[in-house]
Formats: C-alpha cells, structure tokens, sequence
C-alpha cells in the first residue's frame, strides 16, 4: 500500500483528472442541443477520447487536438461561432497561443468561415487542400462547387501550407491524416488519427459531410469525373480503420444522441456511414435521370 508524507498544513496531492469528461459533458451537450441545431449556439467542450475535444457549437462541430509541441483544430465554424470555439479552447484550461496548425473539411462558410479570425486569435497556420486554398484565400466558393452560388461569401484566411490525399500532417507527437473526400465540395477532406489514453488506444475518424446537396440547376450526372472521386473518396471512408466517427454537422452521425449516452464507439460508424452517403448519392443520380 502506498503512504503519502504529507508535510503539516499541506493538503495532499490530487490527481489529475481531464477536462471536460464523456462522461459527464456528452450529456450535458445532449442536454443543450438538439438535432440540426443552430450554427452559433453555444456548447459545452466534450473529451471524446485522450488529446481529442469537441470544441464547437451545437450545429457545427470543431475538433482540438493537443499535443506536446502545440495543438492542432479542425474546423473553425462560421466568423460568429469562431470566438465560441476560442471560448471553448480556454475553457478547457489551453491557450489559444498554443494551436499551431488549422484544418479545414469542406470549405463552406458554416466550417471555414470562422477559420480567419482563429487564425488571428492564435498565430496559427491554415493547412488547406489545393481546392479549398482558393476558397480560404478568398472567402467564395469556387465555381466548379455544386454548392457555387448558395452561401455568403467570408472572411478570408491566409493559407500557408497546401494538403495532399494521405500525406500526414505531424506537430510533435500528433500525426494526422487527410482523406480526399470530394462531393460535398471538391476540397472537401476527412481526417483520422490514433489518440491513446493510458494503454487505451482508438483510432478517430473526422469524416465530412459528403451529403450530395447542390444548389437548383446543378447535376451531379452532368460531372462523371466528379462523380468517380465523390465515390472513390467514399470507398477511402469505408476502409478506414475507425473507432469513433465525428462529423462537421453533429447530427449527420447522430452525435448528440451517443454523446447523451455517453458512449460513441463503433467500429463500422465510418463503414456505414460512407454506405448511408453512397445510397444518397444513388438516390439523387436516380432523381436527375427522371428530370
């Protein structure tokens, strides 16, 4: 048995414990939100798993991860919602000062929009794919988008780094990696990464949103090539190895309702999740084929 030698009048040492517990935080955001919730609702930081933090707002998810040598975000939600995610990152007991990299999944201004203003916040540089650079860059989707036309356009960020399909992205002891995953968007990425607390190890999963949306005269059956990669970027998803699915829309993996149970393991999320997204795929080609 071990003793501690307590000096008098000292209290005893405590044991560390993470912020933001699964635990205790899921439900809490469960409790706060709801499905398909607003972009700029505040919610509470949830530890998935070891380094890894949902530090976003109720509809718009962001990922942190820390590190020895800083920490790395994905995502930075709309330019309203960014300062939330900034909240979120101080509230977690880490300095905004101390992310060193951003990261995009598709450059729509609900997920990047935000990405200027945290890079002001924290010094950070923006690693972005060469598609969703000219987007950052300039704060409009690109036209080859089959979203063009549909958003806002947003505050601009400065893109110091451009991504390729599976080349990893290492800050000290973190190494994630991008998936292409066009279709949503052409730039659009996934991300996965190993996180291990104590001997326990999982592998995560960051997927996109891959839904096939489009603005009204767009047909994804006018774009074969595009087509190609939107279902080869899938097969990517399905092959990966994964233990835990997040996604940018938090409902789109019905992260509220685990987060509520406080248990969002599955190792065929991303299995079924990139099937769910082939289906809707089908369905919206099989749609255009009627027209």
């Amino acid at each position: 048995m071990q003793v501690w030698s307590v000096p008098l009048g000292k209290p005893p040492p405590q044991i560390d414990r993470p912020s933001a517990p699964l635990k205790t935080n899921g439900p809490a955001f469960a409790a706060q939100c709801k499905d398909w919730d607003e972009w700029e609702k505040p919610a509470p930081p949830v530890r998935l798993h070891a380094n890894t933090y949902l530090v976003g707002t109720c509809g718009i998810a962001a990922i942190l991860i820390t590190g020895n040598e800083g920490h790395i975000l994905i995502d930075g939600g709309t330019e309203v919602g960014a300062p939330l995610i900034a909240e979120n990152i101080s509230r977690l007991g880490f300095k905004l000062r101390d992310v060193r990299i951003i990261l995009q999944s598709h450059e729509h201004y609900d997920h990047v929009g935000g990405i200027g203003r945290l890079q002001q916040l924290t010094g950070a540089q923006v690693y972005a794919s060469r598609a969703a650079a000219k987007v950052l860059e300039t704060g409009v989707a690109g036209a080859d988008d089959p979203q063009a036309g549909m958003h806002k356009p947003f505050r601009s960020a400065r893109v110091d780094h451009v991504l390729a399909d599976g080349v990893p992205v290492r800050l000290g002891n973190l190494m994630l990696t991008p998936i292409a995953t066009p279709g949503h968007s052409p730039g659009a990425l996934s991300w996965h990464w190993g996180a291990c607390d104590g001997g326990v190890c999982r592998r995560i999963v960051y997927a996109d949103s891959l839904s096939p949306i489009s603005r009204d005269d767009y047909r994804f059956s006018d774009h074969p090539a595009y087509v190609a990669a939107y279902r080869a970027g899938l097969a990517r998803l399905a092959a990966v190895e994964c233990d835990i699915l997040a996604t940018p829309h938090p409902s789109a993996s019905a992260m509220v309702e685990r987060l509520g149970k406080a248990s969002i393991e599955d190792p065929q999320a991303c299995a079924a999740y990139a099937s769910d997204i082939g289906k809707k795929l089908d369905e919206r080609l099989a749609k255009e084929r009627l027209k």
